[in-house]
C-alpha cells in the first residue's frame, strides 16, 4: 500500500476524478445547447448553475469511492466489491434526487439518465478497484515466488560450498602428517600458518557471494605454499595478472577446485613436473591452465568440484565457464565481473 501511496496523491486522484466525471457526463454536456434553446432566458444561468454542481457531485463521488477501493476494500470477488459500491451510490443517488428536488423541483433533473449515470460510475469505481486487487494479488505470489527462488538458490549455493571443505580438509591433514614426518619444524610451522589463513578463508566463505579477485588471491597464495611444499619442486605455479584485474568479481573460492582437481587427475613428480598458470585473458576471462600427466589410474572422483563451481557461476553471475583440452593442456576458463 505504500507504493500505491506514491502512485496515487491526491492530487492524482482528484485528476483521476475529473477525468472519469466528465466521461459519465460527456454524452449529456453534446445536449446543453440544445437544452437550452428549449429554455427561456432566464432559466439558462439556473442549468448551467445545477449541471456544474452535478459535475462536482459527481467528481466528489468518484474520488470518494476510487479512493475507497483502492485503500479500504480489500474484496477479492468483483459480485461482492459491485454490491458494496452500488450501496454506496444508492444512497449517494438518493442525496442527489433530496437536492434536486428541494433546490429545483423539477423531476428531468432527476431520472433515469441520473439513475444510469450513477450505474457508470458504480461500474468504473468497482473495475478500477477489482484490477487494482488482482494486480496486487499477482505482485504478491511474485515476491512470494521470487523469496522462494532465493531461498532455494542460497540452500543450493550453501550446499555446493559446503562440499569443498570435506575434500580439502583431508587432502590438507595428508599433507601435514607428511611435514611432521620430516621433522622440518620451520616448514611445518609456516605451512601450518597458511592452513590456518586457508581455513579462516573457506569458514568465512558461507557468508560471501562474489568476492574480488584481489581476496581471491591471497588465499590462492596461501593455497600454492601447501601445495608447494607437498610436491617439492614438482609444482609450479605462475600468476600474472595486472593491477585492474583485482578489484573484479568472482564467486569465492573459485580457484581452489581447479587447483585441488590439478592434483587429483594428473601424475606429477620428478617425471611429470606440474606447470599451473592463472592469468587474465582478451575477454577479461580467469584462465587456470595447467599441463597434463593422465593418472595410469583413474581417480575416484564424480567430477563434482567442476560441476560445483558451474553451478555457483551459474547461481551467482548467471555466467558460464569454459573448459578446453587440446591433449597437452588443459584450459579453464572463468567468467569475470
Amino acid at each position: 500500500m505504500q507504493d500505491l501511496a506514491k502512485i496515487y496523491t491526491p492530487y492524482k486522484l482528484l485528476l483521476t476524478s475529473l477525468v472519469c466525471a466528465l466521461l459519465v457526463l460527456y454524452p449529456e454536456i453534446t445536449w446543453i445547447p440544445y437544452e437550452l434553446s428549449n429554455l427561456p432566458q432566464s432559466e439558462h444561468f439556473k442549468y448551467v448553475a445545477f449541471f456544474i454542481f452535478r459535475y462536482s457531485y459527481y467528481v466528489a463521488i468518484v474520488f470518494f469511492l476510487i479512493k475507497l477501493n483502492l485503500f479500504k476494500i480489500k474484496i477479492s470477488s468483483f459480485k461482492k466489491r459491485f454490491l458494496y459500491n452500488a450501496l454506496i451510490c444508492f444512497i449517494t443517488f438518493a442525496i442527489y434526487g433530496l437536492i434536486s428536488f428541494i433546490l429545483y423541483l423539477k423531476v428531468r433533473h432527476f431520472g433515469s439518465l441520473i439513475l444510469f449515470q450513477f450505474f457508470i460510475i458504480c461500474i468504473l469505481a468497482t473495475s478500477i478497484g477489482y484490477i487494482y486487487q488482482l494486480y496486487q494479488e499477482q505482485r504478491t505470489k511474485e515476491k512470494e515466488i521470487e523469496l522462494l527462488k532465493i531461498e532455494n538458490l542460497q540452500s543450493r549455493y550453501d550446499a555446493l560450498t559446503n562440499q569443498i571443505n570435506p575434500h580439502f580438509f583431508f587432502n590438507s591433514l595428508n599433507g601435514l602428517t607428511s611435514l611432521i614426518r620430516k621433522k622440518d619444524d620451520k616448514i611445518t610451522l609456516t605451512y601450518v600458518n597458511k592452513l590456518s589463513d586457508v581455513f579462516r578463508y573457506i569458514l568465512q566463505s558461507d557468508k560471501k557471494g562474489l568476492v574480488t579477485f584481489g581476496e581471491e588471491l591471497e588465499f590462492v597464495d596461501a593455497f600454492r605454499y601447501m601445495m608447494e611444499v607437498r610436491f617439492a619442486n614438482k609444482l609450479e605455479y605462475r600468476i600474472d595478472v595486472d593491477g585492474e584485474a583485482l578489484f573484479y568479481k568472482i564467486p569465492v573460492l573459485s580457484i581452489m577446485p581447479l587447483l585441488d582437481n590439478i592434483v587429483v587427475h594428473n601424475m606429477i613428480d620428478s617425471d611429470h613436473k606440474m606447470h599451473v598458470s592463472i592469468y587474465i585473458n582478451d575477454k577479461k576471462e580467469l584462465v587456470v591452465s595447467n599441463t597434463i600427466y593422465p593418472k595410469l589410474i583413474k581417480s575416484d572422483t564424480n567430477g563434482t568440484g567442476l560441476k560445483n563451481l558451474e553451478n555457483r557461476f551459474s547461481l551467482l553471475m548467471n555466467k558460464k565457464i569454459r573448459t578446453e583440452n587440446n591433449g597437452s593442456m588443459f584450459y579453464v576458463y572463468l567468467p569475470l565481473k
